[in-house]
């Protein structure tokens, strides 16, 4: 980090202390979030924000169980075609309307027909969303989806006021969970403050949570060690012994349910136009010259696990067949000429934090003796994902923090037109797979179709994976009650401080 960027991380520290109380939770996050909009967002770390700041249909228990939230109960139809929510009385969004069925279907319409909605891929198997009363919202599908409930226990499930739709809710939302937004300085802070009208509000005890975006991982680690911070999320695996061996801080790791990865820009706009677009050959060369098992020992010191696919090794869907060690710069040298290259030029467009830049100056180095001569462009988070979505990449860093159901983990980045395909690959026989595997619910056969999906994926290579997510948390000792995730958000329900 430069100097001037570790003077504005402190100096924001600085601003939140000044709207501290005493009942002020400090969290520092790894990147600033995008548009606080559920429906736009793509952010991990707009994702925690969202925890506290929107309530969804459903939630997840850290053993990834679906839970009531705003929804109270939940039936699906013999044949698969209609999910009905019966949803929870009394509940209000943050301008004080009331959450009811109407205003649900309001938000999934929305999240299914904006223009630039990333949740139309996740809630493409709806056909039609019904309000039959107050409290009943029934979702009628196309067809049978086995990864629609999970879909609605993040940000496809989340809430804001409809009155809200047309005043900018990316920057300043209205939402419904436990806590309403305050402020936003961009770069600095996200302060949001207690909802007294919460239907759950008694188990929420901190009157303001302050979430400070800090890249540098030292520079938050430091100041959490200072108690500048309370939690942290992503402590550098290098950094795990200092949290441990500190007397004042709590180590809290899980295991993610996501992956890191590049994708290659295929098909969208003019930057699309190289060697690595127009030649599948290309691409597998360039996975392999990448050794994850270095990567997973220089940067994630054994807490990043080599990836080849989007399934997690927990996941029913998780094909060990994929997976190997290793790299083999000599095959990858050999695929080249055969696609008539001696060496091939690309830019890497990364977030622009102390990990990435490790792990993307390794794959440089890997690359380099391969034949690929790699030119590194760091960004601010929030501008890479918005590089992405217009095309302005030859190759980029799209790492997903997972999902519960395997579609999840996949379908929005592969698919012809998912969500989160910035690199515009597009195949109708894997459309047509990812598409069989969502409408069945029996495992084993949705297990062989993503099988069969990975195999295509091994000749294509539009997305390459590099290593499965671990979630590694810092706390400070005296906070009590918080429980990690596998989807790597952060939960303050019972959070507190202990009484000294």
């Amino acid at each position: 980090m430069s100097k001037i960027r570790f003077a504005l991380a402190l100096a924001g520290l600085v601003a939140s202390a000044a709207v501290s109380a005493q009942t002020t939770l400090r969290i520092g996050l790894q990147d600033d979030p995008d548009v606080l909009d559920p429906a736009r967002a793509r952010t991990f770390v707009g994702r925690i924000v969202f925890a506290s700041l929107c309530d969804r249909l459903v939630d997840i228990t850290p053993d990834l169980k679906i839970v009531p939230q705003l929804a109270e109960s939940w039936s699906t139809s013999e044949d698969g075609k209609s999910l009905t929510f019966k949803l929870r009385k009394g509940a209000v969004y943050h301008d004080g309307a009331p959450i009811d069925a109407a205003s649900v279907k309001a938000n999934l319409d929305r999240a299914m027909t904006l223009p630039d909605s990333n949740r139309k891929s996740e809630l493409s198997a709806v056909a039609s969303v019904e309000a039959p009363d107050a409290q009943t919202v029934v979702l009628r599908l196309k067809a049978p989806d086995a990864s629609l409930l999970s879909q609605l226990s993040d940000r496809a499930g989340m809430m804001i006021s409809p009155a809200t739709f047309d005043k900018d809710p990316g920057s300043k939302p209205v939402c419904s969970g436990p806590y309403r937004f305050k402020e936003r300085v961009q770069n600095d802070r996200i302060v949001l403050e207690k909802f007294p009208q919460y239907w759950d509000a008694p188990s929420y005890h901190f009157d303001q949570v302050v979430f400070t975006p800090i890249p540098d991982s030292t520079v938050r680690l430091n100041n959490l060690r200072a108690g500048g911070l309370d939690i942290v999320e992503r402590i550098a695996p290098t950094d795990a012994d200092a949290v441990k061996n500190d007397a004042k801080l709590t180590l809290a790791p899980v295991t993610g349910l996501g992956f890191q990865s590049i994708a290659v820009n295929i098909g969208n706009g003019a930057r699309a136009d190289t060697p690595l677009a127009k030649d599948a050959r290309v691409r597998q060369a360039l996975d392999l010259a990448i050794d994850r098992d270095v990567i997973n020992q220089v940067v994630g010191q054994g807490m990043f696990q080599p990836a080849h696919e989007p399934f997690p090794p927990a996941s029913f869907a998780y094909d060990k067949s994929v997976e190997h060690a290793g790299r083999d710069p000599k095959k990858a040298k050999a695929l080249l000429k055969a696609a008539g290259h001696d060496r091939v030029k690309f830019e890497l467009t990364y977030g622009n934090n102390t990990t990435m830049q490790q792990v993307m100056e390794l794959i440089q180095a890997m690359g380099a003796e391969a034949g690929f001569d790699i030119s590194l462009r760091p960004l601010e988070f929030a501008a890479v994902q918005a590089a992405l979505a217009r095309g302005d990449f030859q190759v980029g860093q799209t790492g997903w923090s997972g999902r519960v159901d395997p579609s999840g983990n996949i379908h929005q980045y592969v698919s012809c037109k998912g969500n989160l395909n910035d690199g515009r690959f597009c195949d109708a026989d894997v459309d047509k797979l990812l598409n069989e595997a969502r409408s069945t619910s029996d495992e084993g056969k949705r297990r062989a179709l993503y099988s069969q999906v990975l195999q295509k994926m091994q000749v294509e290579r539009p997305q390459i994976y590099l290593f499965y997510l671990p979630w590694v948390f810092g706390t400070q000792k005296k906070i009590e009650g918080f429980v990690p995730y596998p989807d790597g958000l952060i939960r303050l329900k019972d959070v507190k401080v202990a009484k000294q």
